[in-house]
């Protein structure tokens, strides 16, 4: 079977079942301790695992010149010791029950993850309720976990020449809020970090009213909110900081860069700022921009069906937007020069087709086509208990609701062809963009990848 078939197969088969669940978000339960810890519980029988995810409301979005980067330091310093585990035994403990657990930043977030055996969950909120409130912050922890975060920096970042320039543009698109800021930190403040702003840093935000807990798998809910009062409910909510709003200043011209850096081929990316559903009071055209962006990215899209296999201007291509943030987003594509083509034709082209779809609604078939595999590629994201989960844990997180789930894919097969011009003509002027252009010089990293996401870094795993 083709992958589009499969693909097609697959999503009205997904559909058709989670519609008799009551849509994506059914089967779902929330709960809210006394002191504000909020738990949610999806039941999910199809294995005998649970997954285990708590999410604090805090990543770059939170920083400021000086600290950046301080939310992924912190992240991986939760792994090393409280005032009754040693260093690594969080860790120990989790693998002698035979689970699995990771960690991640994010711009709005800090999550921390297992997948474990349904009978073992109690051992993990034991174990998340402990490092919540009694973390033990060591300085002959902290001072090589510092260089492991400083190597990290180097390897996702500075030896990767992509990665490097969309760090360059996020900076550029947004020059006065916290949006512009690196999850992952600048060098400089990575190098000035202690412990004791890390300490500072769990007390302001690591609490039971901070947090959200998502369960899913084979689990009873009544269950999981009995025994999550158990080990949390006793749990003090903390003062939290007073948060401003995530405000820039307004776009009022093109910005354009240049990026000298060791790269065997050149490589444009164009930003502009766009709404999330957080700054919009309508979310659909956050759904508009979600089609939008599927009109123009994949194998199927007009970037690389035109510029990579009909004209040849273009090795490789992308396109990027997510609804889902506190702040501005960024709508980006990007794309490399085929071998003789000049990065200034490549841009070019890049241009006109964003000038067509703001010039001319989309046929009906496109629009069709697009509003299906954007659908499919959601509902396959979802497929699995750890992604279900997950983004059931952004929702919360960001205070949209589970709810918002079923509504980004009503709201997708809503959006009309006109729609998808209005928001192109809205959101996609050059008054909102930021261009930037890398231009090899030197020699490339031997071995580096280089798979840079456009728009940036949408978290770091630890």
């Amino acid at each position: 079977m083709r992958p589009i078939s499969r693909m097609l197969y697959g999503l009205l088969l997904l559909l058709s079942l989670l519609a008799s669940a009551g849509g994506v978000a059914g089967g779902i339960e929330r709960q809210e301790l006394d002191n504000g810890f909020q738990v949610v519980v999806l039941e999910d029988h199809r294995a005998p695992v649970v997954v285990n995810q708590i999410w604090y409301r805090v990543g770059s979005i939170d920083e400021y010149r000086g600290v950046t980067g301080i939310s992924h330091a912190l992240e991986h310093m939760m792994f090393k010791g409280t005032e009754n585990l040693e260093p690594g035994e969080f860790s120990r403990r989790v693998a002698r029950a035979g689970g699995r657990e990771n960690a991640f930043t994010g711009r709005d977030y800090t999550g921390y993850h297992q997948s474990i055996a349904a009978d073992r969950l109690d051992m993990l909120l034991e174990l998340e309720a402990e490092r919540m409130v009694r973390l033990d912050l060591r300085q002959e922890e902290f001072e090589p976990e510092m260089r492991v975060v400083r190597e990290e920096r180097r390897e996702r970042v500075e030896d990767r020449p992509r990665s490097l320039l969309w760090e360059r543009i996020r900076a550029a698109a947004f020059p006065s809020s916290p949006a512009g800021l690196p999850i992952i930190g600048w060098p400089s403040d990575l190098e000035r970090l202690a412990v004791d702003d890390l300490e500072q840093w769990y007390r302001n935000w690591y609490g039971p009213n901070n947090a959200v807990l998502v369960v899913a798998g084979a689990v009873d809910a009544a269950d999981v909110f009995e025994r999550v009062e158990a080990h949390f409910g006793a749990l003090e909510p903390i003062d939290l900081p007073r948060r401003l709003p995530v405000e820039e200043v307004e776009a009022v011209g093109e910005h354009r860069l240049e990026l000298h850096a060791p790269a065997n081929v050149p490589y444009i990316g164009l930003a502009w700022r766009a709404p999330s559903l957080a700054t919009l009071d309508d979310p659909r055209d956050a759904w508009a921009l979600s089609v939008l962006a599927g009109v123009l990215e994949g194998r199927s899209g007009r970037l690389e069906s035109r510029l990579v296999r009909s004209e040849g201007l273009a090795t490789r291509t992308s396109a990027s937007y997510s609804p889902f943030a506190r702040s501005e987003a960024l709508f980006s594509i990007a794309a490399s020069p085929a071998d003789e083509r000049s990065a200034e034709a490549l841009e070019a082209a890049l241009r006109n087709e964003i000038a067509q779809l703001r010039e001319e609604p989309i046929d009906d078939e496109e629009l069709a086509r697009v509003r299906t595999r954007t659908r499919a590629e959601e509902v396959f994201r979802l497929d699995s208990v750890m992604g279900r989960a997950r983004r059931v844990a952004l929702l919360e997180t960001l205070g949209l609701g589970y709810e918002t789930w079923d509504d980004y894919l009503d709201g997708i097969e809503e959006v009309t062809a006109a729609d998808v011009q209005r928001v192109a003509e809205a959101y996609l002027s050059d008054r909102r963009l930021t261009v930037g252009t890398l231009v090899p010089e030197g020699t490339p990293v031997p071995g580096a990848r280089d798979d840079a996401t456009p728009g940036g870094e949408e978290h770091v795993d630890h």
